[in-house]
């Protein structure tokens, strides 16, 4: 239903913008809506989400594909880019609790209370900051966890993306949002990207004005950052991006599996420049698989830039070693 929500109103934006074209929307399933039982990041497939979406778009069955960009992988596989990054919704974590549990927020918990959440990230950064606090893994979709969560008693409280529950309308199930200090949240979250097929430059062209600039740059600093870790669903990476008055702040940080062992800095760019008319061979430049002609190429060279020196400082100071191991200890 969110996949479906979320479709639906990229195409309510093209419509307004191209009021002559029609489009039609075809629902799928991936890997990661059919396997249930098993925590993602144990599944070990990079492209959960987004595989067979992709060979629709490779066979020309569809023209784009609307996907959460934290489900996208930082390599796209080759022939495809994001051509579009839509205005970022609320991108912090939020928690809901069991209709028991109503009103309190997680330090107000009962000792040994059950969190759930299918997030290393988010049980990585919460089980330090919440010791007194249990996480297991809860999957399934935003209905069949909330379901889970109301009609049983096996959670407390379950952690979620704000944006997922705020686009579904229910905002008012949003028990307490979790400020990033509390919890930096996954690359990419809260934003929407369209993916479309590399060479097809009449699509290209008609989604890039879903693009939003700010959003564009913070994302491209995030998934570089992500990239140059090579971090993915089976490591706990982090982020938190602010831009303002043309600088681009960003905090990365990577966490032990349980939290004890973590890394974080920030670091900052400028990003104030002006749009350079750049016609000719450098119209299909790509930034972490992204692909924003509308955007000033030497803003998201710096945001791309960025992404990359705080990985480099986080990994000089022992950042390969915290994620090998929480590697290692997720597949054993």
């Amino acid at each position: 239903q969110l996949a479906r929500i979320q479709t639906d109103s990229v195409v309510k934006m093209l419509c307004e913008l191209y009021p002559d074209l029609s489009f039609e929307i075809v629902a799928m399933s991936t890997t990661g809506d059919k396997i249930l039982d098993t925590a993602l990041s144990k599944i070990g497939e990079k492209s959960l989400f987004t595989k067979e979406l992709e060979n629709a778009l490779e066979r020309n069955e569809v023209d784009l594909v609307v996907h959460s960009l934290k489900d996208l992988p930082t390599s796209l596989p080759p022939g495809f880019t994001i051509g579009a990054v839509c205005k970022r919704e609320n991108p912090l974590d939020a928690v809901v609790f069991h209709p028991k549990n109503c009103g309190k927020t997680l330090n107000l918990l009962p000792e040994k209370s059950v969190i759930g959440t299918s997030s290393l990230r988010r049980a990585a950064q919460l089980k330090k900051k919440f010791p007194q606090l249990e996480f297991r893994d809860i999957r399934g979709n935003l209905n069949t966890r909330l379901k889970k969560l109301d009609e049983k008693e096996d959670f407390g409280a379950i952690i979620l993306a704000a944006a997922g529950l705020k686009r579904m309308g229910w905002e008012n199930r949003i028990g307490q949002l979790l400020s990033p200090e509390d919890c930096l949240y996954a690359v990419g979250q809260g934003a929407l990207a369209v993916e479309v097929r590399a060479k097809d430059q009449e699509v290209l062209n008609m989604v890039s004005a879903l693009h939003d600039a700010d959003t564009v740059l913070c994302c491209i600093a995030e998934r570089a950052f992500m990239k140059r870790l090579e971090g993915g669903c089976s490591v706990p990476v982090a982020v938190n991006t602010v831009l303002k008055d043309g600088q681009l702040y960003l905090t990365g940080a990577v966490y032990s599996l349980d939290g004890s062992d973590s890394l974080k800095e920030t670091m900052q760019t400028s990003v104030n420049y002006p749009q350079e008319n750049e016609d000719g061979p450098n119209d299909d430049v790509q930034h972490v698989g992204i692909t924003a002609k509308n955007v000033p190429a030497r803003a998201q060279a710096a945001a791309e830039n960025l992404g990359v020196e705080l990985a480099s400082l986080l990994l000089s100071k022992g950042a390969k070693h915290i994620l090998s191991v929480a590697r290692q200890l997720n597949d054993a």
